[in-house]
């Protein structure tokens, strides 16, 4: 007499869920559906035969005891005879489970977690610099306040489905190549829920939520730039059923101001110098997103000099301080000179021994100063 704990590669001392998990293994193995070996197909009675045996406490018992299973028939003309489809209900659960499409785990909750969802928030350079707050309109699914999320008109409540009585699961009869076994699926009367609502309520038509706008009052950190996202958990659409919301993800967008340009933690902007405050050196008065700021300019000061004021910038997101404010200087020439500028100009030219050639001073070489020591001769 074959021994089925050996058959199932358990010990006598195997708690049920161990031999559940030895069959279900042992099964996706040797079934006639995935293994087309026709040794399979006699492995797998065996197999199928000894589990519905030893899962069975009093089948376990008497055979434990006596070595026999106290009268019950093996497989005549099928599986188990009338009431005997238990394993091979257990069967289509195992490969309904592996295919994804679930199995008797008893009724589903109507209670599901809701959709994260992805905002975004345009904020003005300066609320990126030192932070701030914003409010923002959300378009999102919040919790039905008549029914609670319950899906109930408020005074009723759920009643047990009379198709599957409450399992939310149902047998039916399927044909295979081992004959007629017993398939498991969602009973189609509660969609798996185990019960139904005969009375929905009226303000959320049985979904234990309602789409609305809310404002929502964002904080925003120092130093967010553009695509940077806030992580709100818990914010997002309510789920159905009166489930736990999802997480609010907002996408932060930073309007080009007209001043300053951003260069990762630093600021930066242009003043412009006439030409003679650069040459005698000049102070700039420049407001700043601190106010102002007085930019002190050397003598001789050229195009392309960067002045940096320390601590001016933004605020790093991920660390102390801020960066600097870069101000690019650029000298301007004037090119509409009245009489009196040109001659004033062509006289500074003279006393800086400048040649001004077509219209452009330039320095003399050493060719001009020789013709003008020629022609003093």
């Amino acid at each position: 007499m074959t021994d089925h704990y050996e058959t199932l590669g358990v010990s006598r001392d195997a708690s049920t869920e161990e031999i559940r998990r030895a069959y279900r293994k042992l099964a996706r193995t040797h079934h006639p559906d995935v293994n087309p070996d026709p040794e399979a197909a006699e492995q797998f009675k065996r197999i199928s035969h000894a589990y519905e045996v030893l899962s069975d406490e009093d089948r376990r018992r008497a055979y434990d005891t006596t070595g026999n299973e106290n009268g019950q028939a093996g497989f005549p003309g099928g599986f188990g005879g009338a009431g005997g489809f238990g394993g091979f209900a257990d069967i289509f659960e195992t490969f309904m489970n592996a295919a994804g499409q679930g199995g008797r785990g008893g009724p589903a909750s109507r209670a599901r977690r809701g959709q994260d969802a992805l905002v975004t928030a345009r904020i003005d350079l300066r609320d990126a610099v030192f932070g701030g707050e914003q409010t923002i309109e959300l378009d999102t699914a919040v919790r039905c306040e008549r029914c609670e999320g319950s899906c109930c008109e408020p005074g009723t409540q759920p009643e047990t489905c009379q198709t599957c009585h409450g399992h939310g699961m149902i047998q039916r009869p399927v044909r295979s190549l081992l004959g007629t076994v017993m398939a498991t699926e969602a009973c189609p009367a509660c969609q798996g829920f185990g019960t139904v609502i005969p009375t929905p309520c009226h303000e959320c038509d049985g979904q234990g939520r309602v789409r609305t706008r809310t404002p929502l009052t964002l904080r925003i950190p120092a130093g967010v730039d553009d695509g940077t996202r806030i992580h709100l958990a818990g914010r997002g659409e309510a789920g159905p059923g009166g489930g736990p919301n999802g997480d609010l993800y907002v996408e932060i967008a930073v309007r080009p101001d007209e001043t300053f340009r951003r260069e990762g933690d630093h600021l930066a902007t242009t003043v412009t110098v006439p030409m003679a405050a650069a040459a005698l050196g000049t102070t700039v008065t420049l407001d700043t997103l601190d106010g102002k700021q007085s930019v002190s300019l050397d003598p001789g000061v050229q195009s392309g000099h960067v002045e940096v004021l320390q601590g001016l910038g933004v605020g790093r997101l991920r660390g102390q301080g801020r960066g600097d404010l870069k101000v690019d200087v650029v000298v301007t020439t004037p090119t509409d000179l009245d009489d009196e500028q040109r001659q004033l100009l062509e006289r500074l030219a003279e006393v800086r021994g400048e040649e001004v050639v077509h219209g452009a001073p330039q320095a003399r070489g050493m060719f001009a100063r020789l013709r003008e020591n020629l022609r003093n001769l």
